[in-house]
């Protein structure tokens, strides 16, 4: 699930003013974060029913590592979501509505819940999302 895409911050320079908001919505977009193997198989559901659902729902196309195959250096396993910037965000707010709650159906048991999702970020991204002496994420 490489992405060929590159980012070259002279076609900052070219960009005409900000976009509205229905401009910046038709264009596409995708968003690629880590999950364990089991809350994979939570997101794809029986015969994949809940990824099918979550699909029609938010208009998304929503795609999944295959089993066993993880990022590189972990044990996780790659949701790459596609589509317009709005079908991505439903898409994302369903999946992660979904790994909440199967959080808290795991809170009765005594093994205590992974708690973490990680987002894949290309290096040439990181500068802005931390901003300036960490800025941004302070």
């Amino acid at each position: 699930m490489e992405s060929t895409e590159s980012y070259a911050p002279e076609e900052l320079n070219n960009r005409s003013p900000e976009p509205s908001e229905d401009d910046s919505a038709e264009k596409p977009t995708h968003i690629r974060f880590l999950v364990s193997n089991a809350a994979a198989g939570s997101v794809i559901g029986k015969g994949g029913s809940t990824i099918t659902e979550f699909q029609a729902k938010s208009g998304a196309r929503i795609q999944l590592s295959r089993n066993q195959e993880f990022f590189p250096g972990t044990t996780d396993r790659i949701i790459m979501i596609s589509g317009s910037i709005k079908e991505v965000v439903n898409g994302l707010e369903l999946i992660l509505d979904k790994l909440h709650s199967e959080l808290h159906a795991e809170e009765g048991s005594d093994v205590e819940p992974r708690r973490r999702l990680r987002l894949v970020v290309p290096n040439s991204s990181c500068g802005g999302i931390i901003g300036k002496g960490g800025a941004t994420i302070k």
